[in-house]
C-alpha cells in the first residue's frame, strides 16, 4: 500500500503529494503531469456504478466519500480486484485508515492523508507487512534488540500487574519491552508457549507492574496503567518489529519478581514480573526462560534507548530513573 502526504498546500489545483505533483483537475488525475486516472466520489449509488465501469479502463481511481466509506471501498476494491486498476482513498481520519487498509482483506492500493495521521497509514502499511520506503518514513527511534546481563533477582511484593491482550496472535519469539526505565526495557515474551497445566493466550503478554513503560508502535513509550482499547503497541523479536492493536487490559493484584540487569550502555534498570512460570524472557541464544527460572548472570534480550522522556517522547535533557 502506497502513502501519499497531501501537504494541504493548493495552487492551481495542484496538491503537493510526498514530493509528487498530484493534479486533480476536475474528474481527472494527474501524477507527474501525466495523466493517471479518474477522481469519483461515490457518497452515492451513482458515484458507485461510475466507479466500477471505470475497472480496468484506467491506471488510478482516486475515491472521495460523503457519510459512507467502507461499503463503497469494499465495492470498487471488489471491482478491480485482479485487474490493472488500483484503487486509492482520500482518508481524512485516523479510524477511516485501518478500514481502507484492510478492507475486504485486500485494502486498497494508496491512501491519500493529511500530515496529522501520516503515522496512522504507516502503521497500517507495516501491520499489512509491506516495507515502508524512505519517502514514507516518519521520525521515530530505530527499535533493536541488544543483550541485557541479568544483575539480581529477588521477591518484589505484591501488586497491580496488566496483561496486554491484542487483536492479534502472536509467534513464538515476539513479545513486548518494558521496564521500569523508559531508556532500558527487557523483551517479555507472549504466553504462546504450551504447557500441561494451563492453555496458552497468544494473543497475550503478561506486561508486568503497572508503573512500568512499554513501548508503543509509534516510538513513544507508555506507562501499563495509562494503556487502552484501541493503542497500537510495539510487537518485538530478534528478527523483526511490527505493531499490534490492543483489544483488552487485564489488571489483577499478583505477587512479583524484581529483577534487574545491565544493558550494552552499561546502564543499569530493572522491572517488576508477576511471579508466574508462563511470564517468560528471551536468553540472547534465543531460548525462552520463565521468570521463575531467571538467574544472576544470565543473558537476556532487551532495548536500551539511553535518553529520557517526556509524556513518552524522547528528550534531550538529562533525567535520572532509579
Amino acid at each position: 500500500m502506497q502513502v501519499w502526504l497531501e501537504s494541504g498546500e493548493r495552487q492551481n489545483g495542484v496538491d503537493l503529494i510526498d514530493g509528487v505533483d498530484l493534479n486533480v483537475d476536475g474528474a481527472s488525475l494527474y501524477i507527474e503531469g501525466l495523466q493517471a486516472g479518474r477522481v469519483v466520489d461515490v457518497s452515492n449509488s451513482e458515484g458507485q456504478a461510475m466507479a466500477r465501469s471505470l475497472a480496468g479502463s484506467v491506471e488510478w481511481i482516486l475515491l472521495e466519500f460523503g457519510e459512507w466509506q467502507m461499503i463503497p471501498i469494499e465495492n470498487i476494491i471488489a471491482a478491480c480486484d485482479g485487474g490493472p486498476t488500483k484503487v486509492a482513498a482520500r482518508i481524512s481520519s485516523p479510524e477511516q485508515v485501518i478500514g481502507a487498509a484492510f478492507a475486504l482483506q485486500i485494502g486498497v492500493d494508496a491512501v491519500l492523508v493529511p500530515e496529522s495521521i501520516l503515522a496512522t497509514a504507516l502503521i497500517a502499511k507495516s501491520q499489512r507487512g509491506e516495507e515502508t520506503t524512505d519517502s514514507d518514513s516518519v521520525e521515530t527511534e530505530p527499535v533493536s534488540l541488544s543483550t541485557c546481563e541479568v544483575i539480581e533477582v529477588k521477591e518484589g511484593g505484591v501488586g497491580e500487574r496488566v496483561c496486554v491482550d491484542l487483536t492479534t496472535m502472536l509467534e513464538i519469539g515476539e513479545g513486548m519491552l518494558v521496564g521500569s526505565s523508559s531508556s532500558s526495557m527487557v523483551l517479555v515474551h507472549g504466553e504462546t508457549v504450551e504447557s500441561e497445566f494451563v492453555p496458552t493466550r497468544p494473543f497475550r503478554v503478561n506486561a508486568g507492574a503497572v508503573h512500568s513503560y512499554i513501548q508503543m508502535a509509534d516510538g513513544t513509550t507508555k506507562y501499563l496503567s495509562e494503556l487502552k482499547m484501541g493503542d497500537e503497541i510495539l510487537i518485538a523479536s530478534d528478527s523483526a518489529m511490527r505493531s499490534g492493536t490492543i483489544g483488552r487490559i487485564k489488571i489483577e493484584r499478583r505477587p512479583f519478581i524484581l529483577f534487574r540487569w545491565r544493558d550494552e550502555n552499561h546502564n543499569e534498570a530493572g522491572a517488576l514480573l508477576q511471579q508466574a512460570e508462563t511470564v517468560r524472557l528471551v536468553t540472547q541464544s534465543g531460548s525462552l526462560v520463565p521468570i521463575t527460572n531467571l538467574e544472576i548472570g544470565t543473558n537476556v534480550l532487551g532495548w536500551s534507548g539511553g535518553m529520557g522522556r517526556h509524556i513518552g517522547v524522547s528528550i534531550s535533557a538529562q533525567v535520572e530513573e532509579r
